[in-house]
C-alpha cells in the first residue's frame, strides 16, 4: 500500500486508486451506544441509516461534487446492506426522478465480499436480492449469487481472519476490473481489515497508523494500491532507484 503522493513512482497500469467510504451512521450504531446488546435485536434487521447518517451522506455528497472527485470515479462498489446502499446512492448517485441513471454518475454494483462482519447480529443480515432491486433500481446486483442471505449465520460472529480472507478475495476481484479509480462503500471493521491486508512492511509507521485506524461514519479515505507483481523489470529498477 502506498499513499496518494507516491502514485507517480509507479506505472498507472499497475495502480488502482481506492476511495474507501464507511456508511453513514446507522440506527443500530445509535442503539449500540446505549446498549451493545441491542445489536442482537431482530428489530434492527438490516439497519437503515439514521437522521444524522443522512446529514453525513449529504455532507459527503457536497464534498465529492465540490472537489471533482465524482468525475474521476469509474465505479462504485457497495456492500448489499441497506445502510451502505443508502450511502452509496446518496453520495455517488443522481438526484431527481432519474436518480442512478445519469450518465454523469459512475455505475454502482453490489458485492457480497465487502459486506459487514457476518453472523449473530440481525443488523448485519441482508434482504433478498429481489427486495434490494426494488429499493435500488440504480444498483447492479448481477454479482449476487444467492437470492436469500446464505452467508449470515445466527450462532457466532465471523472471525477477523475470515474478514481478511474476504479482503484478499475482494482485492483479487478488483484487479480483474478495468476501472482505475474505484469507490468502495462498506463497513468500519471490514474496511479496517482490508487495509491490514494492504499493509506494506516498508510503509512509514505513521502512515500505517493513520490509514489503518477505525473509520468514522461516512469517512472517506483514499489509497493508491500497487500490484508489484504486474511490473516489468525495467520499471521495478526505476522505482527502486
Amino acid at each position: 500500500m502506498v499513499t496518494a503522493q507516491a502514485q507517480f513512482l509507479y506505472s498507472p497500469n499497475n495502480c488502482k486508486i481506492l476511495h474507501m467510504v464507511r456508511h453513514g451512521q446507522g440506527v443500530h450504531n445509535v442503539e449500540a451506544e446505549k446498549n451493545i446488546d441491542a445489536l442482537l435485536s431482530p428489530e434492527l434487521f438490516d439497519s437503515p441509516i439514521s437522521a444524522l447518517g443522512w446529514q453525513q451522506v449529504a455532507d459527503l455528497r457536497k464534498y465529492v461534487h465540490a472537489t471533482g472527485l465524482l468525475k474521476r470515479i469509474d465505479l462504485v462498489v457497495t456492500s448489499p446492506l441497506l445502510r451502505t446502499m443508502q450511502t452509496a446512492v446518496g453520495v455517488f448517485g443522481s438526484e431527481g426522478a432519474d436518480a442512478g441513471f445519469n450518465s454523469n454518475c459512475p455505475p454502482i454494483v453490489a458485492h457480497e465480499l465487502c459486506r459487514d462482519r457476518l453472523g449473530l447480529r440481525p443488523c448485519d443480515q441482508r434482504r433478498s436480492v429481489s427486495e434490494c432491486r426494488s429499493l435500488f433500481p440504480e444498483i447492479d446486483f448481477s454479482l449476487m449469487e444467492s437470492e436469500e442471505d446464505d452467508m449470515w449465520y445466527p450462532e457466532a460472529r465471523e472471525p477477523y481472519e475470515d474478514i481478511e480472507a474476504r479482503g484478499i478475495e475482494f482485492l483479487k476481484w478488483l484487479w480483474t476490473r478495468p476501472e482505475k479509480e474505484i469507490a468502495i462503500v462498506s463497513h468500519g471493521v471490514v474496511l479496517q481489515h482490508f487495509l491490514y491486508v494492504l499493509e506494506n512492511d516498508s510503509a512509514d509507521p505513521s502512515v500505517k497508523t493513520g490509514l489503518c485506524r477505525r473509520f468514522n461514519n461516512c469517512e472517506l479515505r483514499s489509497v493508491v494500491v500497487v500490484n508489484k507483481g504486474m511490473m516489468d523489470s525495467d520499471y521495478i529498477s526505476s522505482a527502486t532507484n
